[in-house]
């Protein structure tokens, strides 16, 4: 309350970002109070939308939506939910994509070098390391990958989630290392198991030949590391959760079936064979983000902090394609 009280002596607009793990609570349900203290219209940027949440989190998140001003989710599949299961009023909602670096799209073979993987084929998958990555499926899916391709290399790049080390130390990154052993993939695999940086985390997307997302939770509704990974013009093989369902349309990725080892190792395989396959699907994947860079994600986010902080927030815009989103609002 102490926060908002002060916000309301120095800020037009305040930006409250939502994910029920960063507020305190029961299900987050302090967010709002800290709403409940703003005399200034507050956005609502929602990083999870549930598809079968408890009815805790079902009462935070409608009230959150009802006192802000506007609500903003970072695609129109979250869009769509929060209008069928949440009874949300579609005209408050505004989709507006997850931010990605603005990085050149190049070769591969340029970067690896400077991180001592020149003469590796690259799987890369990045973010904060817990079970809800999925990476056993793409561990056990290795052992057919080098079969063909003997000089694949797959790259984890993150530490473990701080809230999974708080509970159990590094049991689940050594539960890993124990799967990798069993299946002797000690020298297929690479942990880069700490926090990198931008620059860092960029050399490794830039690196990579393949990307992999094979996250179990089908319903995950966003995904930064997948969006970062288009970006920077990479192909990627994913489960078919929502997210990647949308973005990967039209060839701009591979979706195999959940749990499924054979398909993801024959979609690995397939890709890692074919360079013109997987320049073409990167290169679909780079056009389609050019309106998920942070400089076209801050102007929406500007507009929309504008006509709120006037008191005249602009109804939301039609669905269109990430890679339209600069024209569309230009």
């Amino acid at each position: 309350m102490r926060t908002a009280r002060s916000l309301n002596d120095c800020a037009d607009v305040v930006s409250i970002q939502h994910e029920y793990g960063i507020w305190g609570g029961q299900d987050g349900e302090h967010v709002l109070d800290f709403v409940n203290g703003l005399r200034v219209p507050a956005v609502a940027t929602l990083h999870t939308v549930l598809r079968e949440p408890t009815r805790k989190q079902r009462s935070v998140l409608i009230e959150l939506i009802k006192r802000a001003e506007a609500t903003v989710v970072m695609s129109t599949s979250a869009s769509d939910l929060l209008r069928a299961s949440y009874g949300v009023d579609p005209d408050r909602v505004h989709v507006i994509a997850h931010g990605v670096p603005d990085l050149p799209l190049v070769s591969s073979e340029t970067v690896k070098p400077g991180l001592g993987v020149g003469n590796r084929k690259v799987i890369l998958s990045f973010g904060l390391l817990g079970p809800g990555k999925g990476l056993e499926l793409a561990i056990d899916a290795l052992p057919a990958v080098v079969a063909a391709h003997p000089s694949v290399l797959y790259v984890i790049v993150g530490a473990t989630h701080p809230a999974l080390v708080q509970r159990e130390g590094e049991a689940y990154r050594i539960s890993l290392v124990d799967r990798i052993r069993r299946l002797g993939m000690q020298g297929h695999v690479e942990f880069v198991d700490r926090f990198v940086g931008k620059r860092e985390l960029s050399q490794w997307l830039e690196a990579s030949d393949v990307f992999v997302t094979p996250y179990p939770n089908l319903g995950q509704i966003v995904s930064g590391t997948l969006s970062y990974a288009m970006g920077a013009g990479r192909a990627v093989v994913s489960t078919p959760y929502v997210y990647a369902t949308e973005l990967l349309a039209g060839g701009r990725g591979i979706l195999v079936p959940p749990a499924s080892v054979p398909d993801l190792a024959e979609a690995l395989t397939n890709l890692l064979e074919d360079h013109a396959l997987r320049g073409a699907i990167g290169r679909r994947a780079y056009d389609y983000s050019r309106g998920m860079v942070w400089s076209a994600v801050g102007a929406q986010y500007s507009a929309l902090f504008s006509r709120v902080a006037a008191g005249s927030p602009p109804p939301p815009a039609p669905a269109v394609p990430a890679g339209e989103l600069v024209s569309a609002h230009a």
